[in-house]
Parts: C-alpha cells; structure tokens; sequence
C-alpha cells in the first residue's frame, strides 16, 4: 500500500504539470513571472485549489484574472497529460504562505535583535 492518499498522489502531480504548462499555454503579454506552489484538491476531487505565487505583487490581480481566464485551456491540457477518470475543475488563488514566512522571519529577527538583556527588563 502506498504511504499517501490518492488526492495527495494527484496534487503533486497536478502541482508539477500545471507549473510545466502555464509557461507554454498562456500567451498573454502582460503575465509576468508565476510560481505553482501548491495544488490542493476537494474531498470530492472535483474541484483543484492551484496556489500560486506572483514575483511581482502589484501584477497578483492582473495574473489572476489571466489564469482564471486561461483555465479552461490548461485544465484541457492537464487531461491529456494526466490519466484520471475525472480532471478537476481549476480554481487559481494567491499564495499567502510565502508573505506569512516573511512576517515571521521579520518578528524573529526583531526579538533576536533584542538580545535577553531588553527582554529581561520587561
């Protein structure tokens, strides 16, 4: 038996194949750079969740409304390329995660900027 449930098999099968076929399928001149950096799909497997990450952050909405224009094509795309009975429906979303990693990064390096001397005093 395999260690991963089906849905986890599928998201990083999807995650790979659909950070391979953006490049390729959307043309579009103002989509900048996008990272895949997540597919999650529903219980029901009907519905994938593709987080991805937009290098630049004043292009997120734009790049959104590309890929959700997009997605019919590269969920077509995604059924040639992957053998499954059903092919999901493609929902794209932002990426927090990586803006959340940086919050945290920053709080630590705060605290360790502190030093225990100013910690103590409070």
């Amino acid at each position: 038996m395999l260690p991963y449930k089906r849905s986890q098999r599928l998201n990083i099968l999807l995650r790979e194949e659909i950070a391979d076929i953006i490049p390729k399928r959307v043309k579009d001149p103002r989509f900048g750079f996008v990272t895949v950096t997540e597919v999650s799909l529903s219980d029901d497997l009907k519905i994938a969740y593709v987080y991805v990450s937009v290098f630049k952050r004043e292009e997120q909405e734009l790049t959104l409304e590309i890929l959700n224009s997009a997605k019919g094509a590269i969920r077509s795309e995604v059924a040639k390329r992957v053998r499954s009975k059903y092919v999901p429906q493609l929902e794209f979303r932002i990426d927090v995660s990586i803006d959340q990693g940086f919050k945290i990064d920053k709080l630590l390096k705060e605290i360790k900027e502190k030093g225990p001397a100013e910690e103590a005093d409070e």
